[in-house]
């Protein structure tokens, strides 16, 4: 009993408190992406980012069509230009990764959100499309990942 008490404990510090860090790009190319211009007429472009308080010690992989990214923190985001078609976006979980799949249309940015939540022995992570408004407040609340 006293090891899942002192367990439990160390999970819960883990999702409540501390800072997971990742590589981070120039200051330059964060400003420059926080424009949120039009991207090229043939591409899409699309910006995943976590903005959360829960699993800040936490790192997530994130996948586009099944190719990784990136581990996110909180605070980052991701951006990439993608060809216009369906697409799915997905990021490692507690138990097998959660997905979500959409159709990006070319000269149109997407905002994706990674959010954490509580598992059952470590957070999980799960995504959300989000509208372009909401989207561009939070990612200019955050910083460019490599």
């Amino acid at each position: 009993m006293k090891i899942k008490s002192i367990l439990l404990s160390v999970v819960v510090a883990c999702l409540f408190s501390g800072c997971a860090s990742v590589a981070m790009a120039p200051a330059e190319k964060d400003t420059a992406l926080k424009q949120f211009n039009e991207p090229p007429k043939d591409k899409a472009g699309l910006y995943i980012y976590r903005n959360t308080f829960v699993g800040q010690a936490l790192k997530k992989t994130v996948s586009i069509n099944d190719v990784a990214i990136g581990e996110t923190a909180n605070k980052v985001y991701f951006y990439r230009q993608i060809p216009p078609g369906k697409h799915t976006i997905s990021t490692e979980s507690e138990f097998s990764d959660n997905s979500i799949s959409f159709v990006a249309n070319p000269g149109k940015n997407y905002f994706v959100e990674q959010y954490i939540k509580m598992g059952v022995l470590v957070g999980g992570a799960g995504l959300r499309m989000v509208e372009e408004g909401a989207g561009k407040r939070a990612v200019s609340e955050c910083k460019l990942a490599l």
